[in-house]
């Protein structure tokens, strides 16, 4: 029974077990494992006092322990302290488990005698809550003073402790602790329930209202198909709970799911209306709970019944049919759909003997299987590609020169490649064997690459497909998917091929040099080489598909910052197609007919609403940016379109306030006095201009994936011994051109007038700094070996080369000046730092007048050396003493 048996006195004093993770209520019994060392002597002190006969006698009290952080971190194993279930998944064999209470416990039924537990069926073995999971020094403190008075009914050893069976008695009041060692002690008082007065009518309203809301539970409890025999004795002990209303509540307590904290609340309302109201409160919930449980397991297997049931109805009606001789209409009006779009799609022999492969194999397969998606998917693909379909180009090569013009500015060299497309296209058209060329367009962000590609598919009259490739890093990002697992597709190619709906459109192939590398994806860049290939791309492949197809009538254009990273059997199946920056005349005039025009019409107004002067788009051009493209140049006009924009808008508000059309008239104009004020100071000023000719420094000029820039190379010396010190992020190539410098200054110092004798030293008690500006940038190549010669003649002559002189040229041991690239580049980006003169190689010549806009070759005087010789006497102007030149430099100087 739950009340104290007159049989098992409870004594003044108990032993005290305290428990973490658990609550023990009177009439419930569970099995605890103990490995605390506070309370392993106790129960070895119990098997040394009592035999297995005499066990029922021991009365211990149980305690749970409230959990504060000094407790908490003494926990063991990371177990959550808060899980305090005492019984089993009673309630949750098809329920969720409460992440902060459910533990393997039992689920005991008292009766006149308690029913000892069954292992629960989710637990494994010896899955038992534990008394107490630290091995720290309790403080008595946080012990609860409510606990439950328990005798033992086994006790066995255990690895590591013991394993105990206690069956709750009655409720026990803690008085004080009388020993904390070596176990606890306490005086106690027992708190038993007292009879229910049947005059009592709130409490008999109570009692109705507990037995209502137990019933539902069990009916519901029915439902997750407990065993016969536990729900049976449920049933039966409810039926007393008019007589024993306490002892219910405790034991509905200890079968529902419940927090730690709730648990201990039900173990300390000793006032029974109090209990009872808080379990119907709890009972309630779950009852909530159980029926959602409920609700989602009947949908879940509803389904599965459900498909079960049309599969085999479906099989029956395809039988019936057959004997009948009838078909269904709506399977082969679906098969018919397919069957009639893969005959207009006009496949090619090979692939129409895979899509007839394809169909028989789904005319025998049932709709709801797996593999017909698939198949249907696959064959979907089939019928949507543009095997035989092509856009009519327009081969007007003076309407496509317009188009072309019209878009953009210069990159004539690009405009000509295409214009030779279209005319070979249009002599050839009746063979219909033009191949599309594969161009590579290289050049710095923002001149323009992929709207140019856009211009080109308008110019042709054919459709326009952008891939981006930046980051790509799986080689079936190209070539598609295997039809090896659901969810396969094809790759970027046929995709945009499906798009497009025909097999001749413009594909751009945007940043193609950053596509990522080879890893356990594969690597993307060889997939390229097929693709990109006009003598196999005719028979390309994409995994997904399996079967050829024809990407020959596509005209690929690829763009690129830089070649440097691009594979070289990739770069070789290109055409490469360099775009440079731009020179100030250039941007003025893209600046002008373009970019203030879009952004006017972006910002809401028109074109006369804003006029902007030509020097003050100058001025934007050089003082506010300093790029190779036009990008953050339009960014610019976009500001001082935005402050006029301001400004129209504030006149309009102010007359539509005052109904008049007094006050200042808006003005249209952005002048040269406008730009300094809407764009703030100026942000760039002419790098060479501002510069002070001083000895020991020298203009160079350089050139990168991005554009053409200057960089300065400054000398110095010092007393030392003749050692050479380099700085400024240099590369090999470089630090080689600085020693090859040095050694030649150094072998032909009598020559140039820097030392009195040939077997002088000029370094004998001297070091020299070589340091390069920009630190944080990377600087190679070999460019730079004339601009060092010079940078070294003028710091040991003490005479300077003029600010406005750059150069450019590879330097040899034997004083010959090589030729170098980048000439184009080198010289806009030179143009736009404001320099009035280039010395380079005279091999570089043709590069000059070939590439460099007129009116740059107009603004600049160049000068073109051969030897050392000639580098010197044009860069110091004479004023460095050259006494003779060697009869081998003489020779290298014809050659």
């Amino acid at each position: 029974m739950i009340r104290s048996s007159p049989s098992i006195p409870i004594p003044r004093t108990v032993p005290v077990l305290p428990l973490h993770d658990k609550v023990l209520l009177p009439g419930v019994v569970t099995r605890l494992q103990i490995s605390r060392r506070d309370s392993i002597p106790l129960f070895e002190k119990i098997l040394r006092t009592f035999d297995s006969k005499e066990l029922s006698k021991c009365i211990v009290g149980v305690f749970p322990v409230r959990l504060s952080p000094t407790t908490l971190a003494i926990t063991e194993k990371g177990e959550d302290p808060s899980n305090n279930s005492t019984t089993n998944n009673s309630t949750g064999g098809k329920n969720k488990r409460s992440s902060d209470h459910s533990h393997h416990g039992e689920l005991i039924i008292p009766t006149p005698g308690p029913i000892y537990p069954t292992p629960s069926s989710n637990a494994g073995d010896g899955a038992f809550a534990r008394s107490s999971s630290g091995q720290g020094a309790l403080n008595p403190a946080h012990i609860n003073s409510m606990g439950c008075a328990a005798r033992l009914v086994r006790l066995e050893r255990a690895v590591g402790g013991f394993t105990v069976v206690l069956e709750g008695i009655v409720r026990l009041r803690l008085n004080k602790f009388t020993s904390q060692s070596p176990y606890f002690e306490a005086d106690v008082t027992p708190m038993p329930d007292r009879a229910v007065d049947k005059n009592d009518q709130e409490l008999q309203d109570q009692i109705v209202a507990l037995r209502s809301t137990s019933k539902e539970f069990v009916s519901l409890l029915q439902t997750l198909k407990l065993p016969a025999p536990v729900l049976t004795q449920l049933q039966k002990f409810l039926e007393n709970v008019g007589v024993i209303p306490g002892q219910v509540v405790d034991l509905l307590m200890s079968t529902i799911e419940s927090t730690y904290d709730e648990k201990i609340t039900i173990l300390e309302a000793t006032n029974l209306k109090e209990r009872i109201v808080k379990a119907i409160e709890l009972l309630t919930r779950q009852i909530h709970v159980l029926k959602i449980s409920q609700k989602v397991h009947d949908n879940v297997e509803g389904k599965l019944n459900k498909k079960q049931r049309e599969f085999y109805l479906r099989q029956q009606m395809a039988a019936i049919k057959e004997e009948l001789g009838e078909k269904d209409s709506s399977e082969e009006d679906e098969m018919t759909t397919i069957e009639n779009r893969l005959t207009a799609a006009n496949l090619p022999s090979e692939v129409q003997k895979a899509a007839d492969r394809e169909i028989k194999r789904l005319k025998k397969m049932q709709p709801a299987s797996s593999e017909y998606s698939v198949i249907r998917n696959y064959l979907d693909w089939l019928g949507d590609l543009p095997w035989t379909k092509s856009s009519e180009d327009i081969l007007d090569v003076e309407r496509a020169r317009k188009q072309l013009h019209d878009d953009h500015h210069g990159l004539e060299k690009v405009k000509r490649r295409i214009l030779e497309y279209l005319a070979v296209t249009k002599l050839q058209q009746l063979k219909g064997d033009v191949k599309g060329p594969i161009l590579c367009l290289v050049g710095p962000p923002g001149v323009g690459k992929t709207s140019l590609g856009r211009s080109i598919a308008t110019a042709m009259g054919r459709k326009f497909h952008r891939i981006s490739l930046g980051g790509v890093w799986d080689e079936s990002e190209i070539r598609g998917h295997r039809r090896t697992y659901v969810g396969a597709l094809p790759g970027l190619i046929i995709h945009g091929l499906k798009k497009c709906e025909v097999n001749n459109p413009v594909f751009l192939l945007d940043e193609i040099d950053k596509v990522g590398s080879r890893g356990h994806h594969g690597d993307p860049s060889a997939a390229f080489l097929e693709v990109l290939d006009p003598e196999q791309n005719n028979t390309f492949t994409d995994h997904y598909l399996n079967v050829p197809f024809d990407l020959s009538k596509i005209l690929f254009i690829a763009t690129a910052n830089s070649v440097d990273t691009i594979p070289a059997p990739l770069l070789d199946r290109m055409e490469l197609i360099t775009i440079p920056g731009y020179t100030y005349a250039e941007k003025l005039a893209i600046a002008t007919n373009h970019l203030l025009p879009k952004q006017i019409q972006l910002h809401g107004l028109s074109e006369t609403d804003v006029q902007v002067t030509e020097e003050a788009l100058l001025k934007v051009a050089t003082g506010y940016t300093r790029e190779s493209g036009v990008r953050h140049l339009e960014r610019e006009i976009g500001s001082l379109v935005r402050a006029k924009a301001v400004e129209y808008a504030e006149i309009q508000e102010r007359k539509l306030a005052s109904f008049s059309t007094e006050g200042p008239a808006y003005q249209p104009f952005v002048t040269l006095a406008d730009v300094e004020e809407i764009l703030g100071q100026e942000k760039y000023v002419n790098e060479v201009t501002e510069r002070i000719a001083t000895p020991g420094v020298v203009t160079g000029m350089a050139y990168n994936g991005v554009g053409g820039g200057i960089l300065f190379i400054e000398v110095s010396q010092m007393p030392g011994k003749g050692h050479l010190q380099l700085t400024g992020s240099l590369g090999d190539v470089i630090k080689e051109s600085a020693q090859i410098a040095l050694s030649w200054i150094k072998s032909h110092g009598y020559e140039i007038g820097l030392t009195n004798s040939h077997g002088q030293n000029i370094m004998e008690k001297a070091d020299v700094h070589i340091h390069m500006p920009s630190g944080g940038t990377p600087k190679d190549g070999p460019s730079a070996g004339i601009a060092m010669v010079c940078a070294l003649v003028s710091m040991f002559s003490n005479q300077t080369v003029a600010s406005t002189t750059a150069m450019t040229g590879e330097f040899t041991l034997r004083g010959l000046v090589m030729p170098v690239g980048g000439i184009k580049e080198k010289v806009i980006a030179a143009h736009r730092a404001g320099v009035k003169k280039i010395i380079m190689p005279l091999r570089n010549q043709k590069d000059v007048t070939s590439d460099v806009p007129a009116n740059v070759r107009e603004d600049i005087e160049f000068f073109y050396a051969s030897t050392i010789w000639q580098v010197l006497r044009e860069a110091f102007e004479g004023r460095v003493v050259i006494r003779s030149s060697t009869a081998a430099a003489a020779l290298d100087s014809r050659m």
